[in-house]
């Protein structure tokens, strides 16, 4: 089960999300209408607070974490890639960031930006809605385009679709049905 109270602070769930029994919830997250947590993806609001808005999905080992008495806002339609770390920072409606990101403390990336993979977004940086981050330290280095936010609308909706499909079809194999005969 991978649902955790702490000093009374509990994980709120809307029904129609879905969180893979290897990932980790741990204390006040709040997850929207139809989220998806990946395997491995770690949300500890042990002394904070976490909201994840509604269609938005967290990949394979991401980690989302918040300072005592804060807040981390993960907007609608959000698409957190694979590994990236976000930690106590704000990120608004129809975000993608990539691979192995990483937000530190007091980031906001405004809404519909893009933050490349392996961007590391040093303390307090701000991020103008539609732009296009990269670096490490990371900056702003273009716009986003229509073609582009198009591009990760389509992305975001195919793992909308998972919470419903996972629900429905996924189911765990004995390791002895897999051995070779």
């Amino acid at each position: 089960m991978p649902f955790y109270s702490f000093q009374g602070r509990e994980p709120r769930v809307h029904p129609e999300a879905y969180v893979h029994p290897m990932a980790v919830v741990i204390g006040q997250v709040e997850l929207g209408d139809n989220c998806y947590v990946g395997p491995g993806a770690v949300l500890r609001a042990d002394w904070g607070i976490i909201r994840v808005g509604k269609g938005s999905n967290l990949q394979e080992n991401s980690v989302v974490h918040v300072r005592p008495g804060e807040e981390v806002l993960l907007g609608e339609d959000c698409h957190v890639g694979h590994g990236a770390i976000i930690h106590g920072a704000l990120v608004e409606d129809r975000v993608l960031l990539g691979m192995g990101a990483v937000l530190m403390d007091g980031v906001v990336v405004g809404m519909e930006s893009i933050v490349g993979a392996g961007a590391v977004l040093k303390e307090g940086f701000q991020v103008p809605p539609r732009s296009i981050v990269a670096g490490v330290p990371a900056k702003v280095v273009g716009q986003v385009t229509e073609q582009l936010m198009d591009r990760k609308r389509r992305g975001t909706a195919l793992y909308q679709s998972l919470p419903k499909l996972y629900k429905e079809q996924l189911r765990e194999i004995p390791a002895d049905y897999l051995k070779m005969k």
